[in-house]
């Protein structure tokens, strides 16, 4: 029986104004992959930044494998993010506009078994607009609640 698995970023959405989304590969060692099928992982603290134009996500942090060795792999490293060039180079540049950043937003295991990172391009919001957020989430709820 296989389980799904989706690893959240719920702060993202109240934080950020997410603009564009995009689903990328990551590249992952054996025990990472075998602690995220155990659903060890946050993706709460981490962002995306461009290292010679390649996509590193950063601050991720996937638990160490309870039955790895000394093979086991570091918490909170560097992983790389596979994306095509084009979709890359495009991104990169728009992260270069003042206020843009990308943020993963959902960490899934797809049907054949690969890992999916979902990333975002993201523009921050003002304490004014998450009051407005607030505001929203408490009216959809009450209206959930009376039907």
């Amino acid at each position: 029986m296989l389980t799904k698995i989706q690893i959240k970023n719920r702060r993202a959405g109240f934080e950020y104004f997410l603009i564009e989304q995009l689903t990328a590969g990551i590249v992952l060692t054996g025990t990472e992959i075998k602690s995220l099928r155990e659903g060890k992982a946050s993706i709460n603290d981490a962002y995306c930044m461009f290292k010679n134009n390649e996509l590193f996500v950063l601050n991720m942090h996937i638990a160490e494998y309870t039955y790895g060795t000394y093979l086991n792999h570091q918490p909170k490293r560097e992983r790389k993010l596979l994306l095509n060039k084009r979709e890359l180079k495009k991104w990169q540049s728009k992260v270069k506009e003042k206020g843009y950043t990308i943020v993963p937003v959902l960490f899934h295991i797809n049907d054949s078994g690969l890992a999916k990172l979902t990333i975002a391009l993201a523009k921050g919001k003002h304490s004014y607009d998450k009051r407005e957020s607030l505001k929203e989430k408490d009216l959809k709820r009450e209206i959930d609640r009376k039907e």
